[in-house]
């Protein structure tokens, strides 16, 4: 089944045949490596090729130095360290991204350690992310996590001085247009991330985290109702027919349907819709908290029920039952005329299942589109009672 668009750090092949099981690094954790390798050389003269870096979730791990040097003398010296990001198995946008770091003495500080964003470091332009506007896109997990490691690599010189640290990311302006910063409203680059420092493979944990900071972005702006869609094929036919609501309560849930709703319901959206295909249709309605392909097969015989609803014929329900995706489902229904019978069907299970699991007070709306992103039915809950 071809899936729909995802926002390019998503987007994934077959989970099931190709995982790979190799742990990466976040944005955070490389970015504090480099301010560890730079704050020592600050100290030493001299920038290390490997540092022991201490990750937020306490473990000790060894970075190679892609770069490093000093420049100046004295009080003006400047240090400058490189990590590159190896996000091992679940490789996003920022793989490859040269995290760096530059550190500087402020006379006279004794123990204060300033952090900035240089360039390719996103700058926060709406609340709601948990960072105040106008601040390097820096999540606050990293942000202690560089001024822990800076600081234990440079004790000697905290004693009368204090640090500058500015973290920037060559190509970061570049990579965050393939990453949601832009509707979030981080601007200017990516984010730096990562609660634990490790990146397992195929968690996608950042694209969750956006996820929930989107709908807190949108509840932060007033917006009481918001849009979830699957991808971005979906996302331009749920704009499409909601062409009155603003693009800040459009956002792409991906798989993460119960991220999506539970941080809605916390921030008291009163109105969620769903823009959605058949094959995701089908996964919430089985009441799949991730909807993503190698997690549960596709229950087939919930297909039958809907396409038996529709009024297929026999031969029909029983091809359904063999196939191996919705998408055959709706494509032999759509030649029989069906297709709006069998996704409304479709749509009040998936609204069933979402309203027992996430219960709440809101109304709920499913817009349901083809695999071209072409409108076939508006369900409203009412119709699923």
């Amino acid at each position: 089944m071809k899936g729909d668009e995802l926002p390019a750090r998503l987007r994934r092949s077959d989970g099931r045949k190709h995982r790979g099981g190799r742990c990466g690094f976040t944005t955070g954790a490389c970015a504090a490596a480099a301010a560890r390798a730079a704050a020592f050389g600050l100290l030493n003269g001299s920038v290390p090729e490997n540092v022991l870096c201490r990750l937020p979730n306490g473990r000790d791990v060894n970075f190679s130095v892609a770069e490093g040097y000093v420049e100046g003398a004295g009080i003006g010296r400047n240090s400058h360290a490189v990590v590159v990001k190896d996000a091992g198995d679940d490789p996003d946008v920022t793989n490859g991204a040269r995290l760096t770091a530059d550190v500087r003495l402020i006379p006279d500080a004794a123990g204060k350690i300033v952090l900035r964003g240089g360039p390719g470091v996103g700058t926060v332009t709406r609340e709601g992310l948990g960072l105040a506007v106008g601040e390097p896109a820096i999540n606050p997990v990293p942000r202690r996590n560089i001024r822990e490691n800076a600081h234990a690599a440079s004790l000697p010189l905290l004693a009368r001085d204090g640090l500058e640290i500015v973290i920037s990311v060559p190509r970061g302006e570049e990579m965050a247009k393939r990453t949601l910063n832009p509707r979030l409203g981080v601007l200017g680059g990516i984010s730096i991330l990562g609660t634990t420092g490790i990146v397992r493979p195929y968690s996608t944990a950042a694209f969750r985290m956006s996820v929930v900071q989107a709908v807190n972005v949108a509840a932060k702006r007033e917006k009481r109702s918001v849009v979830f869609t699957t991808g971005g094929r979906s996302e331009r036919f749920a704009m499409s027919q909601l062409p009155d609501l603003d693009e800040a309560c459009f956002v792409q849930m991906g798989d993460f349907v119960k991220a999506a709703f539970t941080t809605a319901i916390k921030n008291g959206i009163r109105h969620i819709y769903v823009g959605a295909m058949a094959g995701k249709l089908t996964k919430m309605s089985q009441g799949l908290a991730v909807t993503h392909a190698w997690r549960a097969e596709i229950d087939r015989g919930l297909l039958v029920e809907c396409a038996e609803e529709a009024g297929a014929p026999p031969e029909l329900l029983l091809a359904v039952r063999a196939a191996e995706t919705a998408r055959f489902a709706a494509e032999r229904l759509q030649a029989l005329g069906l297709t709006a019978e069998f996704h409304r069907a479709l749509a009040k299970r998936a609204i069933r299942s979402l309203r027992s699991n996430y219960p709440g007070d809101y109304h709920l709306t499913v817009l349901v589109c083809d695999f071209d992103g072409n409108p076939v039915v508006r369900v409203e809950e009412e119709e699923a009672s």
